[in-house]
């Protein structure tokens, strides 16, 4: 079992940034591919970014590529969402998930393909 726990969110204003954070418990968080899904209200459950267990891998949305970074130390079981130049569409409660797997594959852009799910944060973006 892996419990995840992730932090950071809050209200920012368009063009600013925000880092969250997503701590694992347990001894095997290295094994674990890393993703961040988002959840705007009344949408679906959306990709934003994935990281393999080594942090050497890493694939991100269009809607948010080249203003996210994914990253991981897995010394701390923690895994980041860096967040800049954010916009209003942005605003969503964000997830952290955990793939046993552990590689980057097509698979990694679906929710169904993790196994663990942390509470999620909430980040709202004003304009």
């Amino acid at each position: 079992q892996v419990q995840l726990v992730e932090s950071g969110g809050g209200l920012v204003q368009a063009g600013g940034s925000l880092r969250l954070s997503c701590g694992a418990s347990g001894s095997t968080f290295s094994r674990y591919a890393m993703g961040w899904f988002r959840q705007a209200l009344g949408k679906e459950r959306e990709f934003v970014a994935v990281i393999n267990r080594s942090g050497g891998m890493r694939e991100y949305s269009d809607s948010v590529k080249g203003r996210f970074t994914i990253s991981r130390d897995n010394a701390k079981n923690t895994v980041y969402l860096q967040m800049n130049s954010l916009k209003p569409e942005d605003t969503a409660v964000y997830y952290c998930a955990a793939d046993l797997y552990g590689s980057v594959s097509p698979s990694s852009k679906n929710y169904e393909y993790y196994e663990y799910w942390g509470q999620g944060t909430q980040v709202t973006v004003s304009s």
